[in-house]
């Protein structure tokens, strides 16, 4: 088994599979019940479902409730791996009806792509492409009316064709402390770990506001506990996240390598996105929609017209003082 088997399986056993198990987003979850409730009560498929909001805040669970709630199949696939419009037609003419098709990533698909799934979204047909030249001729198919539940973390990367096809759009926004609190509690509880409250708060406040990040930090927590037979204290977490190298504010080693770059290399900004992540020796996307959502959540960069700045709490941070004039 691969290490993404063994975490896929990990994240497996801590999903929730209902809206009343879902801990958060209480708009979203009470809008989706209305939603889902009354397509139920009306016998007919739910409209589309478009997810958007940072990573790890629970997008592909909530797909995974929309075609638990709907009592449908879940079929997932991502926008990156459907390249080419025959890839899509093939998902959806395979699909069955009331089906719910997941699209992690929407915001990826390639134009055609996107062409071809308005069509589909709005009408239950594909238009099928036979031949090739002058002689090229376009055969329309029927598909079986199916719910699409797009996720993304770009929302505005998405052209305003496709986002106004979708019935219903979900803002995700992070979580507080004490919702944090309450997903850790719950994924201890499932996975056998006592933990002291004061434990839970502390794994909580460095969590980012993210179930993923906080489900992920539990799983380092216990492996400490096991090795070091120790009790779930608050003391055994600062050591276990000392030893991952996560830092009182929560920040693991790309952000501080990210704030370090921003004010040492580039004396504070500002710095370009692709710049900064080309000094840092990571990809464009993960600072973009990792870590620069959270820092900037956090007050310890700015975005600027020019580029990203580090703000002076970031300047604070590292035992540095910032430049006059900057």
């Amino acid at each position: 088994m691969t290490a993404d088997d063994v975490d896929a399986a990990f994240e497996g056993t801590l999903r929730p599979s209902s809206l009343t198990e879902f801990i958060g987003q209480e708009k979203v979850r009470t809008q989706l019940s209305v939603m889902l409730s009354a397509a139920t009560m009306e016998g007919r498929t739910p409209d589309h479902v478009l997810l958007a909001g940072p990573p790890g805040l629970g997008k592909t669970t909530l797909a995974m409730i929309v075609a638990h709630e709907s009592g449908s199949p879940l079929r997932m696939s991502s926008g990156p791996t459907i390249t080419h419009t025959g890839d899509l037609a093939a998902v959806l003419s395979s699909l069955s009806e009331g089906e719910t098709l997941f699209i992690d990533e929407i915001h990826r698909l390639p134009r055609g792509v996107e062409e071809m799934l308005y069509i589909a979204m709005e009408d239950f047909r594909v238009d099928i492409m036979v031949g090739k030249g002058p002689g090229a001729t376009t055969v329309p198919l029927d598909i079986a009316p199916f719910t699409l539940v797009g996720a993304t973390t770009r929302s505005g990367l998405l052209p305003a064709p496709l986002r106004d096809r979708f019935g219903y759009t979900a803002h995700l926004e992070y979580y507080e402390v004490p919702e944090i609190e309450s997903v850790i509690s719950r994924s201890a509880s499932l996975l056998g770990i006592a933990l002291e409250p004061s434990a839970v708060h502390e794994l909580a406040r460095r969590s980012r506001g993210t179930p993923r990040i906080a489900n992920r930090l539990l799983r380092r927590v216990r492996d400490y506990l096991v090795v070091h037979s120790s009790a779930g204290s608050r003391d055994a977490v600062n050591s276990a996240l000392t030893v991952f190298d996560i830092d009182d504010h929560g920040l693991d080693r790309l952000d501080r390598a990210v704030i370090t770059t921003l004010i040492e290399s580039f004396r504070g900004g500002p710095a370009g996105i692709t710049t900064l992540a080309s000094a840092v020796g990571e990809e464009r996307d993960t600072i973009e929609s990792v870590v620069e959502p959270y820092l900037v959540r956090v007050g310890l960069i700015a975005r600027t017209p020019r580029g990203r700045v580090a703000t002076p709490a970031a300047w604070e941070l590292l035992g540095k003082t910032q430049p006059s004039g900057l």
